[in-house]
């Protein structure tokens, strides 16, 4: 039995490549293309492959970058579901400037689902979450999807014995306002969006967190502070983490590498201290790793124990 499942509302081929410098109206020669299968519920699967558990992928997709999108998973061993639609999936573009090593980040709205497609990807991930223990909902929603999918989610599932991790932004993460979930893992802009507050201090943070967790909108905030670490928010804890000190080459998956290693730590049974330790260290891995790649075992385990130690 898979324990974890994902969900990609807003899948994409990822492209990257290098070039020397960026200039504009000049054809830029650049080097090889890498392409990999992307969007927030896409990358928590890839990195919970990485560190050798497993979850199974649930994602629309249409059109030969759909048909792209699949066999690129296939290769990597990914467990999917695929739910096939009719408009082209999207792709995404990033690029470093090997002269000054800036990355920059061209990220596609995504073709629209219509209301057909959307219920098909409503009622798969329900159909599929009967025997699952947790269920990651990660990323943005493409045009036709309404703001409140995720909300809608937290509903049909609320009651059941599934545990629901949201990572999203913008409008959808508003509108899920006293939905109950599990946990909730936005970043310091997203969450200041979300509560309407400049949350300067920590203290702030916590406050504002707190109130989240009160009002019933999760029982876990994990906030992502970039390098000021993660504040982990329930109604006992508030603690922060400390960011690993860690040579920064790409922030591609950094945070859906961060959510993997969450919920795979609460699979093994960590707490939910030692869980949280692992997926920062996760996401220490991935921004340690060019391109689109996403994090090593090795490393993770490495930057772990660290943790471990610091905080024991």
């Amino acid at each position: 039995m898979i324990k974890i499942l994902t969900l990609t509302m807003n899948p994409a081929i990822d492209k990257s490549a290098g070039v020397n410098q960026i200039e504009p109206e000049k054809k830029l020669r650049c080097q090889e293309l890498g392409l990999t299968p992307g969007g927030g519920g896409i990358n928590v699967a890839r990195a919970i492959h990485n560190l050798s558990g497993e979850a199974r992928a649930i994602y629309p997709a249409g059109g030969l970058t759909g048909d792209m999108l699949e066999q690129l998973l296939e290769k990597e061993g990914i467990n999917q579901y695929r739910i096939k639609v009719k408009n082209w999936t999207r792709e995404n573009v990033s690029i470093v400037e090997e002269s000054t090593n800036n990355q920059y980040r061209f990220e596609m709205p995504g073709s629209p689902l219509d209301e057909h497609e959307t219920t098909l990807s409503l009622e798969a991930v329900l159909n599929e979450s009967k025997t699952a223990e947790y269920l990651v909902a990660s990323g943005s929603l493409p045009p036709g999807v309404p703001d409140d999918f995720y909300a809608t989610l937290a509903k049909k599932t609320h009651g059941a014995n599934l545990k629901l991790i949201i990572d999203t932004s913008g409008e959808s993460l508003k509108k899920l306002k006293g939905s109950g979930i599990f946990l909730l893992k936005p970043n310091l802009r997203e969450f200041r969006e979300f509560t309407g507050l400049e949350l300067l201090s920590e203290e702030d943070q916590k406050r504002a967190g707190r109130e989240l967790v009160d009002n019933g909108t999760c029982e876990v905030l994990v906030l992502s502070l970039g390098a000021d670490g993660v504040l982990l928010v329930t109604h006992d804890v508030q603690v922060r983490f400390r960011s690993p000190k860690v040579t920064v080459i790409s922030r591609i998956g950094a945070g859906d590498s961060t959510v993997a290693g969450i919920v795979l730590g609460l699979t093994k049974d960590m707490d939910l201290k030692e869980a949280v330790m692992f997926g920062i260290s996760c996401g220490a891995s991935t921004v340690m790793s060019p391109g689109n790649e996403l994090c090593q075992k090795s490393d993770v385990d490495r930057i772990f124990n660290q943790m471990k130690e610091e905080y024991k």
